[in-house]
């Protein structure tokens, strides 16, 4: 361009007639302007000069016509691109290099569209849905199932088992009884309410009991110690018309020794050992 410009601001020659570069409100002729200012090429190395197109891209600078993929060397001025560790690469180079596959659809995700990880694999946003209603899934929670991707009341509308005493779903853990799921805070004995999960317990018309409330409302009791017979672990127990004794109570009223497995006579409501029995 000229100017009313007088003088280059550094080499102090005329610039009457000639092209000159403004920089700071300083005029400078185009040589002092390119050896000053100009910035070099990244791919060239030489300098860019005040009369060509200087592209810029994070403080780094090219000709117009070096600006280009370096894998297959097409130009990329206005042209969308991707960069790799300081190298400019064309979206379809740099998509076959390292852009990762939808694991759903097994398509490239191009560079600039929007992914969603998830278990270290990457879904194109539109293919991130729930298998069964096919609603996108974001960032909701969602439960796996044989590899796919479920919205949570999906799942437990296809899968969840649901509590036979409270009819809520079970999301974790639980107890199976008589073949029904149940809550572990659901699995509770039908006299007290104590929950059973990892207890012992005695089922009694399909109900579970504990321990102590089954021994109180339905164990039989000892003709000897009066303590209800449960028979839990495997304990012995003798019956003789319609009585019962715990086998270490089975014993002859007079002289205490043990009638289990021997021969024993009656008095009343005593038993006797033939020894005693006969004297």
């Amino acid at each position: 361009m000229t100017s009313s410009h007088t003088d280059c601001h550094y080499c102090l020659q005329s610039l009457r007639g000639r092209k000159y570069a403004l920089r700071e409100e300083n005029a400078y002729c185009v040589t002092c302007y390119d050896s000053l200012f100009a910035n070099p090429c990244e791919e060239c190395k030489q300098p860019i000069e005040c009369d060509s197109k200087d592209l810029a891209y994070k403080g780094r600078h090219w000709h117009e016509g070096c600006f280009k993929c370096a894998k297959c060397s097409r130009s990329l001025v206005e042209k969308p691109f991707a960069a790799k560790d300081e190298v400019l690469l064309c979206t379809e180079c740099y998509s076959n290099e390292y852009s990762s596959k939808c694991f759903h659809c097994q398509k490239t995700i191009m560079p600039g569209s929007r992914k969603m990880e998830f278990k270290g694999s990457s879904w194109h946003e539109s293919c991130f849905v729930c298998q069964y209603c096919q609603q996108p899934l974001g960032t909701k929670p969602l439960i796996t199932k044989d590899n796919e991707n479920y919205c949570v009341p999906c799942f437990e509308k296809q899968f969840a088992h649901h509590c036979y005493s409270c009819k809520k779903v079970i999301t974790s853990g639980g107890v199976t009884y008589h073949d029904q799921p149940w809550h572990k805070e659901c699995f509770v004995c039908a006299g007290c309410k104590t929950q059973l999960s990892g207890q012992r317990f005695i089922s009694k018309d399909e109900y579970p009991y504990c321990v102590d409330c089954f021994s109180k409302l339905y164990a039989k009791k000892c003709a000897a110690c009066k303590k209800p017979i449960t028979a839990l672990g495997g304990a012995k127990f003798i019956s003789f018309e319609e009585r019962q004794w715990h086998g270490e109570c089975f014993n002859c009223v007079k002289c205490s020794v043990s009638l289990v497995g021997h021969g024993f006579l009656t008095r009343q409501d005593d038993v006797l050992c033939h020894e005693c029995g006969s004297a």
